[in-house]
């Protein structure tokens, strides 16, 4: 497995240097994709990050508009959108590889978990 390229200089890779190591890995993950598209507002690229309203909930905690850039972001709000996403991430019926074993489909057959078709015999 490859491992990604190490964040720029700035805020980020300040914030990322405070983190304990065995939480780096995750904090890179988030920061590389937040900053994949560093002309696009944070609004819609955290939308895509967290689940339900929570990267509205940050922006507005944070004081941020939506329209806000990555690379507006302070150390200190690195590390608190980092806290937001491990929280979120983390949290029960997230929808996470354990709750959904075959791609996020309820089953294979079309039918809820357990159920199935009435037989047709005969026919």
């Amino acid at each position: 497995m490859s491992r990604p390229a190490p964040l720029p200089a700035g805020p980020a890779a300040d914030a990322r240097a405070t983190l304990p190591e065995a939480e780096t890995t995750a904090f890179d993950r988030l920061a590389h994709a937040v900053l994949a598209s560093p002309s696009a507002p944070l609004g819609p690229v955290l939308r895509a990050r967290l689940p339900g309203t929570a990267g509205v909930r940050w922006l507005r905690q944070e004081n941020l508009p939506p329209t806000a850039r990555p690379a507006a972001l302070t150390a200190a709000q690195w590390l608190s959108l980092f806290g937001c996403w491990t929280s979120a991430s983390r949290a029960p019926g997230s929808g996470g590889a354990a709750a959904r074993r075959n791609g996020g489909r309820p089953s294979t057959h079309g039918h809820a978990p357990g159920a199935a078709a009435i037989p047709r015999w005969g026919q």
